[in-house]
This record gives structure tokens, sequence and C-alpha cells, in this order.
């Protein structure tokens, strides 16, 4: 695969869990769920897992959030990638603000499968773990 192949799945693969970020920190549900697949699936830790839009829908609105919140993503490695699938990793630390200010309220890893769909990168497959 050329290098040109490999940035231009990274930059996709990139701006797609950057939008998804910023989409869920907004609340922005149905924005969130047309990132994935017909078919996509969310791991979290402590629940049976997440299955197409309508669970992925449902799941996202009790998400939605009631105080202040950032996800900050980091150290995205893209382990594996073709024309149309890539797999990565990616740390994410979850804050809240609340009366007292900004409190980290988990730390955790994203292993994500992606799919280049309709135009664009959808996730396939997202587990989190939780580290902290």
């Amino acid at each position: 695969m050329s290098e040109s192949t490999e940035a231009w799945v990274a930059v996709g693969v990139r701006n797609l869990i950057g939008t998804a970020t910023q989409a869920q920190d907004a609340g922005q549900t149905d924005e969130i769920v047309a990132l994935y697949t017909s078919d996509g699936v969310l791991e979290v830790p402590g629940m049976d897992p997440i299955e197409g839009h309508d669970g992925l829908r449902e799941a996202f609105k009790g998400w939605a959030p009631t105080a202040p919140q950032k996800h900050l993503v980091a150290n995205t490695v893209i382990t594996s990638w073709t024309e149309n699938e890539a797999t990565a990793l990616s740390d994410v630390t979850f804050f809240q603000r609340g009366d007292a200010g900004w409190t980290v309220l988990v730390v955790g890893r994203y292993e994500d499968t992606l799919r280049h769909q309709d135009g664009g990168w959808r996730f396939q497959r997202r587990k989190t773990t939780y580290i902290a």
C-alpha cells in the first residue's frame, strides 16, 4: 500500500475519532449514531454489547451530558489498515465539570475497528477498556 493511501487512512480515522468525541461531548446523539455502520457495535465495561443504530441511539440518549464534559482522546495508533478497513488504539480521559471544577472520571482505552463506507469512515466496533 502506498504512503499516500496510508496517510489518507490515517487522516480519515483520526477525523472520525475526533468528530465522534466532539459530538458525544455536545450530546449530539444522531450525529454520533451516524458515525457507526448500521450493524456497528459498542462495548462498554459492565454492559452487554450495544448493537445497531437503534441500540446505539438509545444508549447515547441516556448518556447525554447533564454537565459540561470532555473526552480527551490521544495517542491514537493505527494498528492495521487497508483502503476500506482499519484498526486503531487510542487513550481516552473523561472529564466532567462540577461545582468544584473539572474532575477526571474515567481513564481508558478505545480499540476501534473502522470501515470506509458510504463515502466516509465509520465505526464497525468500538471497545472501551477502563484503565483507572
